[in-house]
């Protein structure tokens, strides 16, 4: 029996967010992918140099893909480094890429990292959305509602 899955990821040291994703897309459902990387990224990621802000996910050939995630080069690397926006190999179950694959193709929807992070065991990881892209009033309705708790929040200080 196949052992259930935490409700949150076990990040340990957050590299990179996406922070722009929350606002830009309404988040479906969320998967936890394992990086191919070589040695290069690996110490780039623990320097805590990455940008995945206008980064996607695709599938290709029943793989998944990171594509235009930025991993700049490491400083003290010779010249086997690596490139620093190259396309990088996720590693998921199968169920989870067919589940990722029919929603991209049926409901339109888009595959989003959120953030790139090490786990417990030092492993590389990218938590990867399934999220539909917001219109622009559903973004001015996250707006007014992300100022209201705030100015709710304030009240509530303020009387106690």
């Amino acid at each position: 029996m196949a052992r259930p899955k935490p409700e949150t990821f076990d990040k340990q040291k957050t590299v990179a967010e996406n922070r722009r994703a929350r606002y830009d897309y309404a988040i479906e459902d969320k998967f936890e992918a394992g990086l191919v990387l070589q040695g290069t990224e690996v110490k780039a990621l623990r320097a805590g140099h990455a940008t995945i802000a206008e980064s996607y996910a695709e599938i290709r050939d029943g793989q998944v893909w990171l594509v235009n995630a930025n991993i700049p080069e490491f400083s003290h690397g010779n010249r086997n480094n690596h490139e620093p926006k190259r396309p990088r190999k996720l590693l998921l179950n199968t169920r989870e890429v067919n589940k990722m694959f029919g929603a991209v193709e049926r409901k339109g929807m888009t595959m989003v990292p959120l953030s790139v992070y090490f786990n417990k065991t030092g492993r590389a990881k990218v938590e990867l959305a399934l999220a539909k892209g917001k219109q622009a009033h559903d973004k001015r309705q996250t707006a007014k509602d992300r100022d209201w708790k705030r100015d709710k929040a304030r009240v509530l200080r303020e009387q106690g």
